[in-house]
């Protein structure tokens, strides 16, 4: 089972027109479980050659998010992030995202998300405390 995800039009990580946007795209591999291969270009960096703190969480929390749509209309906000950056994190190289679906309680959800390089090690974990959107909003 591999699926694409839809995408946001001006969502910073999946957007596709957003003009300064990352433009990943995500897969549901498995239930619970998504992924997105990607590179990133030098305007993402902080210091040279190493993407910004930011940007990686920016791309775990969408992740870990992912990883809960298992219905078209289901979504969820981040209530809380906690990342590990392990290594760095270079530009302009193959990466892989990975989250996974850990655990739902009513409206409060826990996911866990990665960062991998080509070699499957892993360069930035998190950690996610979700909530889930009523529908009406």
């Amino acid at each position: 089972m591999t699926e694409k995800q839809p995408s946001s039009i001006n969502c910073f990580v999946c957007g596709r027109e957003n003009p300064t946007g990352l433009k990943l795209d995500f897969y549901m591999v498995e239930e619970g479980k998504t992924n997105s291969s990607f590179s990133l270009p030098k305007c993402y960096e902080g210091y040279p050659g190493i993407v910004h703190g930011g940007i990686i969480a920016a791309i775990l929390d969408e992740t870990g998010g992912r990883a809960l749509m298992t219905e078209p209309d289901r979504f969820f906000v981040t209530a809380q992030l906690n990342v590990r950056y392990r290594k760095p994190v270079h530009t302009e190289t193959p990466l892989m995202a990975v989250g996974y679906a850990m655990d739902q309680k009513g409206r409060v959800a826990k996911a866990r998300s990665e960062i991998q390089n080509s070699n499957g090690d892993v360069l930035a974990e998190a950690d996610l405390i979700l909530v889930e959107v009523d529908p009406s909003q």
